[in-house]
Parts: structure tokens; sequence; C-alpha cells
């Protein structure tokens, strides 16, 4: 058992008959009455994201994990292909756990948090950016840059990206994978 001192980002707890990862929180000490800490936990099995506030000194239930490098193979229906980068081992995983499965392309590495109790996939961590390719983007538009324009490209895993009227098909692009937003244009 751990307490509320021990809460970090990433953290896998059991909560509710569930298993949650702790994708936000905040250690408030309001200056009348005890601290307590505000949370945002996502359900690992449903995706479902819900805000929770422990008192200061509450007991969670930690689960404990470990984590390996897997590269993304190919998407089926709702399922998606990764192989272990050590062991070669294939397994699938659905939508759901994905955080951005729109943005995953093949061949991308990622980190898998595997339960060791249950040897069950709870979540997967995307790298903090990807570069992907445009393969579709309006013209843009001369005289419409009064304030941050931007358009809709899409690009090449499919996901539909708002970017500024400079980007044009065959360009690179830099996505936050948190946001998915565009970050930068790429030069090669």
């Amino acid at each position: 058992m751990a307490s509320t001192s021990d809460i970090r980002n990433g953290l896998c707890i059991k909560f509710n008959h569930d298993i949650y990862k702790i994708i936000e929180f905040l250690h408030v000490k309001p200056g009348k009455g005890p601290a307590f800490v505000r949370t945002k936990l996502k359900s690992l099995t449903s995706g479902k994201v819900l805000d929770n506030t422990f008192s200061a000194g509450h007991k969670i239930d930690v689960i404990r994990v470990e984590t390996h490098t897997f590269q993304y193979l190919y998407p089926e229906g709702d399922e998606f292909h990764f192989m272990n980068a050590e062991t070669f081992e294939q397994i699938s995983l659905n939508k759901n756990i994905l955080d951005a499965p729109d943005l995953l392309k093949e061949g991308t590495n990622v980190m898998v948090q595997i339960n060791t109790e249950t040897d069950l996939p709870l979540s997967v961590d995307m790298p903090t950016s990807v570069i992907l390719e445009v393969t579709y983007a309006e013209p843009g538009v001369k005289g419409n840059t009064a304030t941050n324009a931007t358009k809709n490209a899409t690009v090449e895993t499919g996901a539909s990206v708002n970017v500024p009227l400079f980007i044009n098909e065959g360009d690179k692009i830099k996505i936050d994978t948190a946001s998915g937003s565009y970050m930068e244009r790429v030069k090669e």
C-alpha cells in the first residue's frame, strides 16, 4: 500500500474495482482545512477518464508494472499488433488502450506497461512526438493570414491535423502525440 504522497503521472492503481492510470495530479494545501490531491484517472479497461480527489494520507493500492519496448506492426480492425523489441513476441491490443491510435505509423517504438501479476498489457506510452508526411492539404488562400490562420491536413496515417497555411502535400511535420496538434515543419 502506498499513500497520496507517492502519486505521480503514469502510476497505475487499483480503484473502484478497476485499474486506473494517473494522467495528471495536483497537490492542494488550502489555507484552511486539510490538504488533498486532485487527480485525473484513466481506466485501462474502458478508456474512460474521471476526476477524483484523494484526501492527504489516503492509502492507495499500487499495481506493480514492468515497461517494455514494443514496435508497432499493423492494425486489424480495432486490434493493433505490436512486437516485443527484445523477445520478438507479438501481442495485439485494443484501440481504446492507446492514447492516439490514429498517429501510429508502422515501425514506431512505444513503451508498453505490463501488469506483473497477470502478465496482461495495461497501457501504451507513445513517443512525445511523431514525424509524419502530409498526404493531403487544401491550398492556402493568399491574403487569409490576418492572425494564425490554419487549415485541415491529412497525414499518412489518416489522422486529420490543423496546420498553418504554408504546409503543403509532401511536407513532413512534427505532431505532439498528447494533444494531436501540429508542432513544426521538419526539413530533411
